[in-house]
Order: structure tokens, then C-alpha cells, then sequence
């Protein structure tokens, strides 16, 4: 690519041809206030905050949006620019109600920051104080409309990045309010609660239910760590304050998912309403009581040792390499809590926003891998590229695609797909046969799989390899972690065992199983390594410190003592 000269404020910088104002700063290290903008959607420089002065044009351009030419000189500061920001700031907190110390975001917020810095402390204006509706009828976020200034970074990011398209504008002028569908609630619309909306709003339009009024910026830290919840491995940013976990954020620079996150894994954790389990639990004459540490490791040792060599391990995919590494000290067969994973292509997931055919076979994306869910919604909005879902039960993709085949009819499928430049076949372990053989009859398919549970490829490598169909043994140590369920193969050998050791986050629902209930960390709360589905090897950073023994403490303490 031809680099043109371009000087900024004095400066003179090569940038790339086709670059615009504001890109060519930033690589410049030079700032140009935004408001409207953000890196991961296009600009439409809707809030005319970026307004610079470039020579030998007559008026005022937005850096956002305006093409860099060979020669260009741009001034970003100069009086009239400063002039101009301060009179488009102004008109912004005359519209509506922006009265920052009444905000849940006062400290954190983008417009009241750029305030700050254009020395504005009063209203010029006069406000016509009109009141505008509050939309609470979502279950994590509220939507807050007299604090909404129209960037439209919410339409924008539901659009391009979920690919949605849930939100949009009703009425005209100061009238204008964002909407969702055809105008319904919020929370009765196709709005799929990823929290996408909320996190890149600039202002405290949306209100995040479980943070609101718990900390500005000044008063949280930020640590970049993982979800696990699934294997695509989301990377996160964990807001804490006072030791406490208040908000979870997509990461922006994180790949595989560039800020994206689902409901699970940014809503869950923090509405989590299982009992959280703290101190270790002994079955006593069928009822569980608090123990002590070691009585507890005593009573699972005595279980386990009059079961010799009939015990199974099972973990979940909330295990780390390094816990799952540990648990290779304890007897007996080791095993995945669900299935075993399946080989794909390599580094799968980036197909998902190339491909121009998608095969979803024996799996629903809009439920499980949400992630890569979104990515073929925004390739079917925007890239044309067609959907076919392969299943013998409804899925909520199905509105997405252009034809919903029974497995019996996978033929059709392949029919389809023949002539397509880059078809993808989209599976879990339960689709995994018939997606080799689609496979085989479309040479051009890129195979994307997508494994079961949130680390079971770094279990796998640590030799927990086999997924649990039911193997019977006397007793069971599971080390479940936050997993919210049992599979029900699982579920029936618990129930049928000797004896049951558990090692979870909450009580629910090993407390219906277990004769000794061991609390375990939460993801928040270690560190460690996960493999998600594509085979890369992430860091998790403990967020919050907590005194509960860790899985390797378990593991060796309970090794020590069989």
C-alpha cells in the first residue's frame, strides 16, 4: 500500500493512502477528541465533535470520515476548531437531561470528560427539559433515553458486530429516540443480551444493573483474563473494586473475539444465583454439614480408599491446564464432564468471516458458541453469505438461515454447497460423523469444530481425553467448577455410586449428589492456562483474591492421603 505525506498540527507523517484524518493522528500520537467514533465499528461522524480545520477547504471537516491526501495540512487545535467543539458540546447537554452528578457513569463518562477538557462548567442554552421514557424491561440493562445523545454507537455495533440489527432510530430532529424492532420493549424484542450496546456506549444512556453507581474509573482496576464458560475462549476485561468483581467487559484487543460477548459470559457470572459455596461440606447421616478442611479431605479419602480402584475423575471444562495437570495424582480413570472434543481445521474461527456457504450441523450457535454465532449473522447481513441449518429440532439460527434440512436430508446440503467458493460445516461432537462426511463429499469445506466445554482441549493434551458416556465406578471425584448442570449421563452414575467427592463453586446441584462438597475457586478468582477450540493457549489473571484452596491443593493433600 502507497504511504502520502500528510502534516498534522506541525507534524509531518507518512500514513497509509486511504487512511483517514483521525486514523492519520492517532498514528501520529496526536489526539483529536471523538465522540461518535470507535475503532471497532465505521465511522459515520455523526457527532461533528472531531471537526478539524484542513487548508484549502472551506469549511470544517470531521477527522472521522475525511480521506488523508498527498500535501494535506490539518490543524486540530486552532481557535476555530476549539471554538466549534465547545459550541457542539454545548448543544449536546442542552438537548437533554445531562445532569452528571444525578449519573451512574459521572467519572466515567466520555461526554462529560470531553467537557472537562473544553473548559466547559454551564449550560449557554436554554433546555426545553423534555422527559423522555426509561426502558427497564430489560433483565441486565436499562435504557435511559434522556441521557442518550444519538451517536448511535449502540445501532452501529448491534449491525456491524453482533449482526443483529436489533436497535434503530424512530421520529426526527430532538425527537429522535433509539428503538428496538418495530418499536416494542427492549425486553420483548429479538435483542439477544449481549451487552455489546452497553459496553460501547459513551454516556450513561445504558445502565448496567449489576455495576451502576459502584465505581468510576478512578476507583476500579481492570484485569484482562478469559471466559471459559465455552471454548471459544473469549478474552475479557474484569472491572473490580474493592475486591470485587462489579462488571465484565468484552476486550477489545482480544482475539478470537475483538470485544464480543454473549450473555453468558458477560451477564452470568454476576447474576449468578446459586449458593456460593465457602467452606467444605460432609454428608452426615444423609444431611451436609460444614467440616474443616481436613476432616473433610479425611472423609473423601476413607470414601475413595474403600472403593480401591473403582473411581473415576471427571472435570469440567471450567478446569485449568494446570488444575487438570494436578488431578493426575488422584486414582483411577480420568474423564471429560461432556464429550469428547473433535478435530477441525486449525484456526477455525476466522473462517466464519470469510466462508460463503455455512452448513450448522447437529448444533445451535445462537445458544451455545454464541460468539461464532454472531460472526455468521453479520456475514449473512452483510456479506450475503447463506446459512443452512442441519437438525431435527428448531434452533433459534433458524430465522437466519435459508433453509432448516433434517439430518436425513443432509444431501440437499451438499447439493447447496457445491458450487460455493469457501463453504464451512459448523459441529460439535455430536455432529462430528455426519460432518465428515459432508466433508468428504465438498472438498472446498473448511471444517469448523467447535469443542464441547470451555477447556476440553487443554484437558485433553493434560490426558483428560475421554468425554464421560456413562462409566460405571464405585465413587467419583468431580471437580466441577462453576458448571451450572450435570449432564444427565453424569447425573445418572452419581446417583448410583458409592460415594461421591465434589469440588465446585456453588452448591447447586452437586449438594443433591456429593458426600464431601469441596469449594473451589471461581475463573475470577485464578490463574492459570486454557485451550479454546482453535488450539491456542490463553492466560487467565485472578481478579479477585480469596483464601479457598485451589484444585492442586485438593489434589495433592487428598493424593497424599489414598
Amino acid at each position: 500500500m502507497t504511504n502520502v505525506r500528510v502534516t498534522i498540527d506541525g507534524q509531518e507523517v507518512l500514513v497509509p493512502a486511504g487512511s483517514t484524518v483521525l486514523e492519520a493522528a492517532r498514528l501520529a500520537g496526536i489526539k483529536i477528541s471523538t465522540l461518535c467514533d470507535h475503532p471497532a465499528i465505521e465511522p459515520i461522524g455523526a457527532c461533528r465533535v472531531c471537526l478539524v480545520e484542513i487548508e484549502k477547504q472551506r469549511v470544517l471537516q470531521p477527522a472521522c470520515t475525511f480521506p488523508v491526501s498527498e500535501g494535506m495540512v490539518v490543524h486540530t487545535n486552532s481557535e476555530r476548531v476549539q471554538e466549534s467543539r465547545r459550541f457542539v458540546l454545548q448543544l449536546l447537554f442542552s438537548e437533554r437531561n445531562h445532569f452528571c452528578m444525578f449519573c451512574q457513569m459521572s467519572g466515567s463518562c466520555e461526554l462529560q470528560s470531553l467537557a472537562y477538557e473544553n473548559g466547559l462548567d454551564h449550560w449557554e442554552f436554554d433546555r426545553a427539559f423534555t422527559k423522555f421514557s426509561v426502558d427497564a424491561s430489560r433483565k441486565y440493562f436499562a435504557m435511559d433515553h434522556n441521557r442518550c445523545i444519538l451517536c448511535r454507537r449502540c445501532i452501529r455495533a448491534c449491525d456491524e458486530l453482533v449482526g443483529n440489527g436489533t436497535l434503530g432510530l424512530k421520529n426526527r430532529g430532538a425527537n429522535t429516540i433509539i428503538i428496538a424492532d418495530l418499536d416494542v420493549p427492549f425486553g420483548e424484542s429479538s435483542c439477544v443480551s449481549c451487552g455489546t450496546c452497553l459496553q460501547i456506549c459513551p454516556t450513561g444512556a445504558l445502565m448496567d444493573r449489576a455495576s451502576a453507581y459502584m465505581g468510576a474509573k478512578n476507583e476500579i482496576t481492570r484485569v484482562k483474563s478469559r471466559c471459559m464458560a465455552c471454548s471459544v475462549g473469549c478474552g475479557v476485561e474484569l472491572v473490580v473494586r474493592d475486591n470485587r468483581v462489579i462488571r465484565v467487559e468484552g476486550d477489545w484487543e482480544a482475539a478470537p473475539n475483538k470485544g464480543l460477548l454473549c450473555e453468558i459470559g458477560r451477564f452470568h457470572p454476576l447474576h449468578e444465583e446459586r449458593h456460593r459455596l465457602r467452606k467444605p461440606l460432609v454428608r452426615r447421616e444423609g444431611i451436609l454439614v460444614e467440616a474443616t478442611w481436613e476432616e473433610a479431605l479425611r472423609a473423601a479419602a476413607q470414601g475413595l480408599k474403600a472403593a480401591g480402584q473403582e473411581v473415576c475423575t471427571v472435570a469440567s471444562g471450567f478446569v485449568t491446564n494446570e488444575e487438570a495437570a494436578a488431578l493426575q495424582a488422584l486414582p483411577g480413570a480420568k474423564a471429560l464432564m461432556g464429550s469428547a472434543p473433535v478435530a477441525g481445521d486449525g484456526s477455525c474461527l476466522g473462517v466464519l468471516d470469510e466462508a460463503d456457504v455455512y452448513i450448522m450441523v447437529n448444533t445451535d450457535l445462537a445458544k451455545d458458541h454464541q460468539v461464532a454465532g454472531f460472526a455468521i449473522k453479520r456475514s449473512v447481513r452483510h456479506r450475503g453469505a447463506r446459512l443452512v441449518v442441519l437438525s431435527d429440532q428448531p434452533t433459534k439460527m433458524d430465522d437466519w438461515a435459508i433453509a432448516r434440512w433434517t439430518l436425513a436430508e443432509a444431501d440437499r446440503a451438499v447439493r447447496l454447497a457445491a458450487e460455493a467458493q469457501m463453504p464451512a460445516i459448523i459441529y460439535t461432537p455430536e455432529g462430528a460423523a455426519l460432518a465428515e462426511t459432508l466433508a468428504a463429499q465438498l472438498p472446498r469445506a473448511k471444517r469448523v469444530a467447535l469443542a464441547p466445554l470451555g477447556n476440553a482441549l487443554g484437558l485433553a493434551q493434560a490426558g483428560i481425553s475421554q468425554g464421560f458416556d456413562g462409566q460405571k465406578a464405585a465413587a467419583y471425584v468431580v471437580v466441577a467448577g462453576e458448571a451450572p448442570a450435570m449432564p444427565a449421563p453424569l447425573a445418572s452414575a452419581l446417583d448410583k455410586a458409592d460415594f461421591v467427592v465434589a469440588q465446585a463453586s456453588y452448591r447447586e446441584p452437586w449438594d443433591q449428589v456429593a458426600d464431601v462438597l469441596l469449594p473451589m475457586p471461581t475463573t475470577f478468582e485464578k490463574s492459570g492456562t486454557m485451550v479454546n477450540t482453535e488450539g491456542h493457549a490463553y492466560a487467565l489473571s485472578a481478579a479477585v483474591k480469596v483464601t479457598l484452596p485451589s484444585v492442586q491443593e485438593m489434589a495433592a493433600q487428598l493424593g497424599s492421603l489414598l
